[in-house]
């Protein structure tokens, strides 16, 4: 396992797994990242995807990456709220973490599967299974502090 730092971003490879470190000074100046092993470019998701009824088991339930999908609605004032703060997330952890977004009026079956009874609803995955549920608007920090706990817990 690669050691983790604020100054690198760990990245899997799509086309090998390799794990790669990249420095995350290079990444701010726009640079492409591209694997150390077989050369092909590195995703570099800075923003919050799109998660879909259709998708959701080839991006959610296979990531080489834990993922952290935003349960949202449109109408929803609390998930609009929590919107910016779901962006920084993904800003931050990229290359760690991928943040997607699954609108719930839009996906019912996804929403459906895993008892969405309230949003904005933030669900953890980790190596495809659901490690932790965060219900309710919350502070970026205190999501940072779950999702940290989560993955260091599924880890184990």
């Amino acid at each position: 396992m690669v050691a983790q730092t604020a100054d690198t971003a760990l990245i899997d490879c799509p086309s090998c797994g390799a794990k790669n470190r990249v420095p995350r000074t290079k990444l701010e100046q726009g640079a492409k990242a591209v694997c150390g092993r077989c050369k092909a470019p590195l995703p570099m998701q800075s923003t919050a995807f799109t998660v879909t009824d259709a998708i959701f088991a080839s991006v959610v339930e296979t990531s080489p990456l834990p993922v952290l999908v935003d349960a949202w609605a449109a109408w929803c004032g609390p998930c609009r709220a929590m919107a910016p703060i779901v962006d920084e997330l993904a800003a931050e952890l990229s290359g760690r973490v991928r943040v997607g977004k699954l609108n719930v009026d839009e996906n019912p079956l996804t929403a459906q599967r895993f008892a969405l009874r309230s949003i904005p609803t933030l669900l953890i995955f980790n190596a495809g299974r659901e490690v932790d549920r965060i219900v309710g608007a919350q502070p970026k920090d205190q999501i940072l502090q779950r999702l940290t706990r989560a993955l260091a817990h599924a880890a184990r």
